[in-house]
């Protein structure tokens, strides 16, 4: 779609907000308050999620940009849609692979605010530059206002008012067979909104490609080395891998948009890994029950 009416790239955009807001609505309708806070209590799962994601990623995605050094845009856009962790369709990737989803999921916010401050931080530090002054974090602030903070307390409000009228349990199976679906439209928003920009810029993105492949297949062994050494339980240690693989590009997207002058084309650089990425899913749903096998 995003080929044949390219004029209309615009309008696809437009819905990808609402349609992701909906997607971690009916995500996080899906799972009863109680399990929340219960999953928000296991520090060794959030530890590891946090050391592969703020102190494993940066290391590997620093060495990887190392390769395309000279391209300066590329570099800023692969370190940006590299240091954020996914806090959305990865629920679901994890939960289709049988992993810790709930867990995951629980995660979800301390993820946000953690990349929202080392983000900026790391991105500097890896240009070397004085990049951080330049950039207008405010897309990313309204990106965690309207993708996390609304939809977690709108969900925890129906939840609430459930309880007097229904069964919880109806709206969570609800929920929980629609969350497939809002993915799906998601996704197709997204690549139909940017494939045809994406498309006109090949044989510049021919540089980032090969990055995003090393990076997932070098996340999946690493990922699930450490969920080992944290003695996690299985699912956990899937949910972990996943979290590790999966980047935040359709949050980061907005500020990408919102780069400084001359830095044009790192928009399409988030998207061509969003690409790479939805291919990669795919692989490690098969792939990471056979590398993380549950006993019983």
């Amino acid at each position: 779609m995003g080929i044949l009416f390219p004029h209309a790239s615009a309008a696809f955009s437009v819905g990808v907000t609402p349609a992701l807001a909906l997607l971690l609505f009916a995500t996080f309708l899906a799972i009863p308050l109680a399990k929340l806070w219960e999953s928000l209590r296991n520090i060794r799962f959030l530890a590891a999620i946090c050391f592969v994601n703020f102190l494993l990623v940066p290391v590997i995605a620093f060495f990887l940009t190392r390769f395309i050094s000279s391209h300066s845009v590329l570099v800023v856009g692969v370190l940006l849609v590299l240091l954020a962790p996914c806090v959305d369709y990865v629920i679901v990737f994890t939960r289709a692979a049988g992993g810790a989803h709930e867990q995951l999921l629980t995660a979800t916010p301390v993820l946000m605010l953690l990349q929202i401050l080392l983000l900026p931080l790391y991105l500097n530090w890896f240009t070397g530059g004085d990049l951080l002054t330049s950039m207008n974090l405010r897309p990313f602030v309204e990106a965690f206002t309207v993708l996390i903070l609304i939809p977690l307390l709108a969900a925890a409000l129906v939840q609430i008012l459930a309880q007097r009228f229904m069964p919880v349990a109806i709206i969570e199976d609800v929920m929980d067979l629609l969350m497939v679906p809002f993915m799906m439209l998601v996704l197709f928003l997204v690549i139909a909104s940017q494939v045809f920009s994406v498309g006109t810029s090949l044989s510049q993105l021919a540089f980032v490609v090969p990055i995003y492949v090393a990076f997932l297949a070098l996340m999946g062994v690493l990922g699930g080395w450490l969920a080992k050494l944290f003695k996690l339980e299985p699912r956990a240690q899937r949910a972990v891998v996943f979290s590790g693989a999966t980047r935040n590009s359709l949050v980061v997207l907005p500020l990408a948009l919102a780069m400084p002058p001359g830095y044009e084309f790192v928009p399409a650089v988030v998207v061509c890994q969003t690409i790479v990425e939805i291919i990669g899913m795919l692989a490690y749903t098969r792939l990471v029950p056979k590398l993380v096998p549950i006993s019983g």
